[in-house]
């Protein structure tokens, strides 16, 4: 029984020795793979992000409008209904 136990045990401690050394090495690799990326030459089209701005300010210019529009018609009719 003693020697049944010890087996176990050893057989436990390897296990578990061998899958800290795994976890180890996964973590390891995951910290280079990001080095790699950064690496990487990175570009940019300044024509989509120029575009994109003036769609961005297009849409804040209707916005503002609408806004304005449904301000002064609850205003006028807030005074239409206290005339």
């Amino acid at each position: 029984m003693i020697s049944i136990a010890k087996q176990s045990i050893e057989w436990f401690n390897n296990r578990m020795k061998n899958s800290s050394i795994s976890i180890r090495d996964k973590i390891i690799s995951r910290h280079l793979d990001k080095d790699l990326d950064l690496k990487e030459n990175k570009s940019t089209n300044i024509n989509i992000l120029l575009n994109r701005v003036k769609a961005n300010q297009k849409n804040e210019i209707k916005k503002k409008i609408y806004f304005s529009a449904a301000a002064s018609t609850c205003l006028v009719l807030f005074g239409v209904l206290i005339f």
